[in-house]
């Protein structure tokens, strides 16, 4: 989809009335202090604040590292700097090389196992601790240290009390409250053996394209420093007192700098600020990080004008180290040394001359070790520089006290039994109460009396994996069933729960039908869990469900049965949803709340007696849009300033103290954003998109796909596992047993209109396919409108042409499927079948009006 090319019209704010409207890929370069002035742009090293930080040098640690520093070869300080993932990395290789840390990424587990117990991660932890310190073959005893993204909860663990993203907690505002988040997540990541946490992420997001916008805590930088520091402290302890005790572990100040304000939102893409903007803006959550002791800060993938921050001397090392006094040690993101000019993920002298001291080289951590050495050698990375390195990497494991004893004994028994506990899951509770935002409450409809006779709909409604979001067991969040949180409880479960003690009655239907009318209507929906890439917004609208509207049709049909309605609404970011919040008597903002759903209940509904039980005390951490059109959209530090021109503000809320009548919102606009053919529209990429879900099926069983690898029941006529062809899970390998017909399938339950790709003439459905083995009997594609093939397209004689263990794109016409029966609506948009053995991969699944490769007509 593509922004139409027309202006943003200016809505005046009496529109909607003054109780809501009027209320309260870059090119890489390498960097250096001198080639800055060749970007258009002034830098001054002054104007950075000089933040003082209450952990200070240890003499007994600095001369042990000094000491320790004079007795390693360069070739066991360089393994020092490496950091390999957890699949690609064996307790041999530890022993052989002796790296300074690993980490597993989201969705990486112990053995490949998603349901992994805590004593497989400590196991885990304790036998590449034991080999890092096994002197044998590397001839050091250096400890090697474990880090994890624990960005809302220990996320990639089954079990785990899992928090609201950070968009949800910055509308709680309450550092305090931040602070005991972040301790629980600290003695949850402790009992698996895990000595480092990837967090807290301190970017200040200032695009809503961008999606990784929830893992901000506000588009306002003063809100971010406030949390940053106390997000420190939880983790690590207090500076003096419990700092890095047996209930802490190390933090991450994250992404070293501006990953929040990228141009149009764009992942990983170009920050265009000023310097004063860059401090002013995205700096100042590593100013408190750096006060409370923070230890780790992580380099971010973004670029500054133009040039790749894992490559920038002048802000890693001048500014950061020397200007800001940061002692600790800086590490890489995901490979990316290998986005700096000259460098690829097996090399980077310029990273590592930039500043960064850990590289974060997830596969290719041989010759990435092997390439450093020679650099070395060669005089390309100078032995002062990575005795700096190395310097600040022990440093930072002595204050851990990793030097101390296996991770069984350091951190797991001390911390037994605290993973998804009681006291754990009050705070998120709590957590998930003060996040909520009430946009609309008209005619007093909250709080619900709890005795009444209420129905609960939406996909929503009992999905513990969709209110959690991305990063979330799997890298994506997808591939989740309420089976994997065993700790956890749905909304509904919370609002039934406390229906059923006051003497109520709730029946759950996603779909809106009931036995019997209810008194009210709770309707659960919202986004669909993304993470980093995947999340961003590439199309022209800030829509909510742009292209199927699917649930505003179920607000609309409840709605014309006069039932009052309740929203909830799912997001990970503030969109455009004016016409749901026109369906809706009430609309809550229920951002990402994590596993503790049952806090919804506590606000929403009365007590028994008719008291309230909480209110609302969310505030929004971001404007919410008053138009489709995207564009940047922050608060100003003027609130008087033209254009700052939201639907609500900044800061705005309403409580059960207030009685406010929201008006009808416009729900058209000039120039409204307009689906455009001309770009792709995404089916599969790393996961399912528009709503769509993978699904494995036979003649008798269809069963939806819930992890990185399955295998269908009963008849195990078909299994998946996820790939890695380009980045992490974008292909999907299937393999066939040939017992008896099987398909992969994309399917949902509500049909999407497939009429503009169709109406162009040239549309097509598209994908790329690698094949293992020679095809064997028949393989057929198809899509469907509900159960039944529109039609079945052959493709056995072109995939039998196909050169094996090689990409291949396929472009099917969409005119094979267009009838006037289907009337252009599909709910199955893509599957392929067979009765025989067959293994093959597939990627980058969408519809198309611009396919390059094979083309295959049904003429």
């Amino acid at each position: 989809m593509k922004k139409s090319n027309l202006a943003l019209s200016i809505i005046s704010c009496l529109v909607v009335g003054s109780l809501v409207g009027c209320m309260a890929t870059t090119k890489h370069h390498n960097t250096t202090a001198a080639s800055l002035a060749t970007t258009n742009k002034q830098t001054s090293i002054d104007l950075w604040p000089q933040p003082k930080s209450l952990v200070k040098p240890d003499p007994k640690i600095e001369a042990a590292v000094k000491d320790l520093i004079s007795q390693l070869t360069l070739e066991q300080k360089v393994a020092q700097m490496i950091q390999p993932e957890l699949r690609s990395v064996t307790v041999a290789d530890m022993k052989k090389y002796g790296f300074g840390s690993i980490l597993n990424g989201g969705g990486s587990f112990p053995n490949g196992n998603k349901h992994a117990t805590t004593e497989d991660w400590v196991n885990t932890a304790d036998a590449f601790y034991l080999a890092s310190i096994d002197d044998t073959q590397d001839g050091t005893t250096v400890p090697s240290i474990w880090g994890t993204d624990a960005v809302h909860g220990h996320n990639n663990v089954i079990g785990a009390t899992l928090f609201p993203h950070n968009i949800g907690l910055g509308a709680a505002n309450n550092p305090e409250l931040i602070k005991q988040v972040a301790e629980v997540i600290a003695r949850e990541v402790a009992q698996t053996g895990i000595d480092w946490d990837f967090s807290p992420t301190v970017a200040v997001a200032r695009d809503d394209r961008w999606g990784r916008a929830y893992e901000s805590f506000s588009e306002d930088p003063a809100i971010v420093k406030a949390y940053a520091g106390k997000y420190v402290e939880g983790i690590q302890g207090v500076a003096n007192d419990t700092f890095l005790n047996n209930q802490h572990i190390l933090a991450t100040a994250k992404h070293f700098v501006g990953d929040g304000g990228t141009d149009k939102g764009v992942d990983q893409g170009n920050n265009l600020s000023t310097e004063k903007e860059l401090i002013e803006i995205h700096a100042q959550g590593y100013v408190s990080a750096i006060e409370a002791g923070v230890q780790s800060i992580m380099a971010s993938f973004n670029s500054w004008h133009g040039d790749k921050l894992h490559g920038h001397q002048y802000l890693l090392t001048d500014v950061l180290k020397g200007r800001m006094g940061f002692d600790g040690l800086v590490v890489g993101d995901w490979n990316g040394h290998g986005q700096v000019k000259g460098c690829d993920n097996k090399q980077c002298a310029q990273a590592i001359n930039a500043g960064v001291d850990i590289i974060m080289v997830p596969e290719d951590w041989k010759a990435f070790y092997e390439n450093t050495l020679i650099q070395v050698k060669q005089g390309e990375i100078s032995h002062a520089r990575i005795d700096d390195a190395v310097t600040r990497i022990l440093r930072v494991k002595m204050r851990l006290g990793a030097f101390d004893g296996k991770p069984s004994i350091r951190l797991h028994q001390h911390n037994k039994n605290v993973i998804g506990s009681a006291q754990h899951r009050a705070i998120a509770r709590q957590s998930v109460r003060e996040s909520l935002v009430l946009l609309k409450n008209n005619n007093n409809l909250l709080p619900l009396n709890p005795t009444a006779n209420i129905l609960m709909a939406g996909n929503g409604a009992n999905n513990i994996g969709k209110q959690n979001g991305g990063w979330t067991i799997t890298w994506q969040g997808t591939g989740n069933d309420n089976s994997d949180f065993p700790n956890g409880s749905s909304i509904y479960q919370g609002i039934a729960e406390a229906v059923k003690q006051a003497g109520g009655h709730v029946e759950l239907n996603e779909m809106g039908d009931y036995t019997k009318k209810p008194d009210v209507a709770i309707v659960v929906f919202g986004e669909d869990p993304y993470a980093e890439m995947q999340g961003d917004i590439k199309s022209g609208s800030f829509e909510y469900q742009m292209i199927t509207k699917r649930d505003l049709a179920l607000l609309k049909k409840l709605k014309a049965q006069n039932i009052p309605v309740v929203s909830l609404f799912l997001s990970g970011r503030p969109l455009w949803a004016n016409k749901e919040i026109n369906a809706s008597d009430a609309f809550v903002a229920a951002w990402l709340p994590g596993t503790e759903g049952a806090g919804i209940a506590d606000v929403i509904l009365r007590k028994a007696n008719g008291d309230i039980n909480h209110d609302f005390k969310g505030k929004l951490s971001f404007s919410w849009p008053m138009t489709p059109h995207v564009t940047p959209l922050n608060a100003p530090a003027n609130n008087n300033k033209a254009n700052y021109n939201p639907l609500f503000k900044l800061g705005y809320g309403l409580d059960y103290n207030r009685v406010v009548m929201t008006p009808r919102l416009p729900e058209t606009f000039d120039d409204m954003p307009m689906l455009s053919t001309d770009a792709d529209l995404t089916i599969f990429n790393q996961a399912p998109k528009l709503g769509f879900n993978l699904y494995l099926s036979d003649q008798n069983n269809k069963q939806r796909v819930s992890s990185s690898q399955a295998t269908l029941a009963n008849s195990k006529a078909i299994s998946f596992s996820t790939q890695n062809r380009f980045v992490q899970e974008d292909a999907l390998q299937l393999t066939w047993q040939g017992n008896q017909s099987a398909a992969m399938t994309i399917w949902q339950e509500t049909p999407i209109n497939i009429a503009a790709y169709n109406d162009s003439g040239k549309g097509s459905v598209s994908f790329d396919v690698n094949l293992t083995d020679p095809v064997t009997g028949k393989i057929e594609f198809a899509m469907q409108k509900q159960d039944q093939p529109i039609k079945t397209v052959d493709l056995t004689a072109l995939l039998s042409k196909f050169e094996l263990n090689s990409w291949h794109n396929i472009n099917i016409d969409l005119a094979c499927f267009t009838t006037a029966k289907n009337n252009n609506l599909v709910a199955t948009v893509w599957s392929l079948t067979t009765a025989s053995k067959n293994q093959l991969t597939v990627s980058n699944i969408k519809l198309t009006t611009q396919s390059k490769g094979i083309h295959y007509t049904c003429e």
